[in-house]
C-alpha cells in the first residue's frame, strides 16, 4: 500500500484499512482499560476500606504520568512509534498480570503503589504516541471525525467493560478483572504489528543530541500559541477538580449508599455511554458552534452534572449525571485534541502532546488527594457541590481568553 493510500482512501476514515485496524485495536485496549477503571478502586477499597488510600493511589498514578509525560513526547518523536505502542501494551500486560497473580495468593497493597503508577507511566507514553498516529493515518480534514470514531470505539468498549468488570469483581474479585485487562493488552500489542503508517523524515544526529532543547520545544510551542496556552492553563485547573472523580463516585456508591460492585459497574457504564454520544456528535457540534462555544459550553455543563451527582441519592440519577459528565468531557476532549493535532507540525506533535498533557495534568494528583481527603472529612455530597460550581466558573472564565473566537481564526495558529 502506497503512502498516498495510507493517508487518503476516500473522504471517510472508515475507508482507510489501516485506520480501521487501528480503531479495532484501540477498542480492544479500551475494553481492558475499562476493567481496570473499575477494578483498581474496588481492589483498594476491599483491601483497605479507605477512600484516602484510593486517592493516594490515584494521585501516585498522576505523578507517574506527569514524570513520564516530560519525556514521552521526546521519545515519541525519536523512535519508531508503532514499536513504542507495542512496548507500552506489553509492559501494561505484565504489570496488571502480576497484580492478578499475586492477589490469588495474598493481597499486597504495596504492590499497587508500585505497579499501578508504573502502568500509568506506560499509559501516558501510549496515549502520547497514539495521538501522533492519527495524522499519519488520515487527512487533516478528517482528524476530528477520526478522533470521534476513536472515542466511539472507547465508549462502546466501555459500556460493556464496567458492567462486566463489576459482575466479575463481585463473583471472583477485582483481581480477575485485572487478569482480563492484562490479556487485552497482549492481544492489542500483537495487533499493532499489522498497522502501516507513513514514516516520519529522519532527524539529523545533531538534533537528536539536543535533549534539553528538544524537551522544551513542546512547551515553547504551547506558550507561543495563544489558544493552546489558554487551554493548558484552564485545563490544569479543571483537571485538579475532576481527576479523582471516579474515586468519589465509587466511594459514594459503596460507602455512603451501600451498593454492590455490580451497581458501580452499571453506573460507570452509563458514563461511557455519554462518551459514545459525545463521539458521534462532536464533529457536527464543533462544525456548527465552533471550537470556543463547544469547549466552553461542554465544561460548564460538566460542572452542572458534577453538582447534580452531589445532590442525588437514587442510582438512576447518579447514572444520569455520570452520563452527562462524561458526555461533556468527551466533547471538550475531542475538540481539544483535534485542534492540537491540526495546528501542530508533525515533527513536534509528540513533544507538544506530552507537554500539553503533562502541564495540564500537573495539579491532578494533588486534586485527587484533596478531594479524597475532603470527602473523608466532610462527606462526598458537599465536595461534589463545590467541585461542580468551581468547574462551571472556570469554564465560563474562558470567555475572557482567546478560546472564545470560533471559525477560521482558531486554525490560524497565531502566536502571542
Amino acid at each position: 500500500m502506497s503512502d498516498a493510500q495510507v493517508a487518503d482512501e476516500g473522504t471517510s476514515p472508515w475507508r482507510n484499512r489501516n485506520f480501521r485496524l487501528f480503531l479495532s485495536i484501540q477498542a480492544l485496549s479500551a475494553l481492558g482499560d475499562s476493567f481496570s477503571y473499575v477494578a483498581i478502586p474496588l481492589l483498594v477499597l476491599r483491601s483497605t476500606g479507605s477512600v484516602v488510600q484510593m486517592g493516594l493511589i490515584t494521585g501516585s498514578v498522576g505523578v507517574a504520568s506527569i514524570v513520564a509525560g516530560v519525556f514521552a513526547g521526546y521519545i515519541t518523536d525519536r523512535v519508531n512509534r508503532r514499536a513504542l505502542l507495542i512496548a507500552c501494551d506489553a509492559a501494561r500486560c505484565l504489570l496488571y498480570g502480576l497484580i492478578a497473580i499475586v492477589w490469588v495468593f495474598s493481597p499486597q497493597v504495596w504492590l499497587l503503589y508500585l505497579a499501578v503508577p508504573l502502568a500509568g507511566a506506560f499509559a501516558m507514553q501510549f496515549q502520547v504516541t497514539h495521538v501522533t498516529m492519527v495524522p499519519s493515518l488520515v487527512e487533516q480534514g478528517q482528524i476530528t471525525r477520526a478522533n470521534g470514531h476513536l472515542y466511539a470505539s472507547y465508549a462502546v468498549a466501555g459500556v460493556a467493560g464496567p458492567m462486566l468488570a463489576g459482575l466479575l469483581s463481585g463473583a471472583f474479585g477485582p483481581s480477575a478483572a485485572l487478569a482480563v485487562d492484562a490479556g487485552t493488552f497482549a492481544v492489542s500489542a500483537a495487533g499493532v504489528l499489522l498497522i502501516r503508517t507513513r514514516p516520519l523524515p529522519a532527524q539529523p544526529a545533531a538534533a537528536r543530541a539536543r535533549l534539553g532543547r528538544d524537551l522544551l520545544a513542546g512547551v515553547g510551542f504551547l506558550w507561543r500559541h495563544r489558544m493552546l496556552r489558554s487551554l493548558t492553563v484552564l485545563l490544569a485547573l479543571l483537571t485538579f477538580i475532576t481527576y479523582g472523580m471516579t474515586d468519589l463516585i465509587v466511594y459514594y456508591l459503596k460507602h455512603d449508599l451501600g451498593r454492590p460492585d455490580g451497581t458501580v459497574g452499571y453506573v460507570l457504564a452509563a458514563g461511557t455511554v455519554g462518551t459514545l454520544v459525545a463521539s458521534v456528535t462532536v464533529d457536527r457540534t464543533r462544525g456548527r458552534l465552533g471550537f470556543g462555544v463547544s469547549w466552553i459550553g461542554a465544561w460548564a455543563l460538566c460542572g452542572v452534572a458534577i453538582a447534580g451527582l452531589g445532590m442525588s441519592t437514587a442510582v438512576p440519577l447518579i447514572a444520569a449525571f455520570t452520563f452527562g459528565q462524561l458526555l461533556c468531557t468527551g466533547v471538550a476532549g475531542i475538540c481539544s485534541m483535534s485542534f492540537r493535532q491540526e495546528v501542530t507540525p508533525s515533527h513536534l506533535l509528540g513533544r507538544v502532546t506530552s507537554a500539553f498533557w503533562t502541564l495540564h495534568s500537573a495539579l491532578g494528583p494533588l486534586g485527587a488527594a484533596v478531594l479524597a481527603g475532603a470527602a473523608a472529612g466532610h462527606g462526598v455530597t458537599p465536595v461534589l457541590l463545590v467541585a461542580g460550581a468551581a468547574c462551571a466558573v472556570i469554564a465560563l472564565s474562558a470567555t475572557l481568553t482567546p478560546i472564545r473566537p470560533a471559525g477560521a481564526a482558531e486554525l490560524a495558529g497565531e502566536s502571542a
